[in-house]
Parts: C-alpha cells; sequence; structure tokens
C-alpha cells in the first residue's frame, strides 16, 4: 500500500487542511481578540505546528516514493523563497514566541 493509500494518512492531511484554513481565517481577527482569545489563538497554532511537523516526518520517513517526492517538493517550493523545512518551522515558533510576549 502506498503512502497516501492509508486512510489514516488522507483523514490526518483533511483534518490538518481544514484545521489550518479555520485557524488562519480566524487569525484575520486576532487584532480584535482579548487578552484570551490571542492565547488560545497562540495555543492552537503551536499545537497545529507541532502536528504538522508530525505529519511531516512520517513523509520524511517513508520510503514510499510519492511520500519521498512530496517531501522533495516542499524543499523546492521553500527553496524558491531561500529558506529549508526546518527553517520555516523555527519562523513560525519565532512569530509564535514573539505573538507570546505581546501578549503577556
Amino acid at each position: 500500500m502506498g503512502f497516501f493509500d492509508s486512510e489514516i494518512v488522507q483523514e490526518e492531511a483533511k483534518r490538518l487542511f481544514e484545521d489550518y484554513q479555520s485557524l488562519t481565517q480566524l487569525g484575520s481577527s486576532y487584532g480584535k481578540f482579548d487578552r484570551e482569545g490571542k492565547k488560545m489563538y497562540i495555543e492552537q497554532m503551536e499545537t497545529m505546528m507541532d502536528r504538522y511537523k508530525v505529519f511531516m516526518k512520517r513523509f520524511e520517513l517513508s520510503e514510499d516514493f510519492s511520500a519521498q517526492m512530496t517531501v522533495e517538493q516542499l524543499k523546492t517550493q521553500l527553496g524558491q523563497f531561500g529558506i529549508t523545512p526546518q527553517q520555516m518551522f523555527d519562523q513560525m515558533n519565532i512569530t509564535l514566541e514573539r505573538m507570546k510576549r505581546e501578549v503577556d
């Protein structure tokens, strides 16, 4: 069975995408949130990033050709912006840490 044939992989990909979409939409109103709302949003973003890291690690560890191609495509796309996947995660963490400091 291929990596993308797994129902578990398909379901997690779907949930990650939907959750990310929801958080992105919600984030457009971030400036209107009260202090507790901002904290909750940041926590949800941190959880999302952790889930995404685990999901991407599954791709990296898989020997499936499709999974490896997905990793390479991500690297290529991010490379166009001059960053690696690790730098992307690092930058997201820096952004979330800055948001936490601004809330406190």
